[in-house]
């Protein structure tokens, strides 16, 4: 059973990517610069070692984007499914006047109000739309009774 979630423990931490798969391509991207520098500052080996070694290293930092944007690519893809989920949920939660305004969620807001409780949210949403209030941390700091949201990427 998952234990209760709230604004201090939220955040995911995947241990195979953030203890295994970041370690070792920094580890690689280290191993590599300090490989690829030395060929690239041995003037005796000739042309091709010495593109070798900026090879390397240019592998090395690419591989270290690729990890990067794989992860930032699968929250965007998460935020997008809140953003839908959230504009349904909020037709059947909402007042009629603030369902008139739905589509003036930010990502931000609706991302963040995702953990307010179905009674806290219509009196948390006014108060986030006419604040005009987009910062995720400050909204999720706003919401009392925390609604978990264990299938996070």
């Amino acid at each position: 059973m998952n234990k209760p979630q709230n604004l201090s423990n939220h955040a995911k931490i995947v241990p195979a990517f953030h203890f295994f798969v970041l370690p070792v391509l920094t580890l690689n991207l280290v191993w590599s610069s300090i490989y690829g520098i030395k060929l690239l500052l041995n003037s005796a080996l000739g042309v091709w070692p010495r593109i070798g070694g900026l090879v390397m290293i240019l592998i090395a930092l690419a591989l270290i984007a690729l990890a990067f944007l794989a992860r930032l690519f699968a929250l965007g893809v998460q935020d997008r499914v809140i953003r839908l989920e959230e504009r349904l949920r909020y037709q059947q939660l909402l007042p009629v006047d603030l369902q008139s305004r739905i589509t003036d969620f930010t990502v931000n807001q609706l991302v963040s109000l995702r953990f307010a409780s179905d009674a806290e949210l219509p009196a948390l949403a006014r108060k986030v739309l006419d604040g005009k209030i987009d910062n995720r941390k400050a909204i999720k700091r706003m919401i009392q009774n925390w609604r978990a949201d264990y299938q996070r990427v």
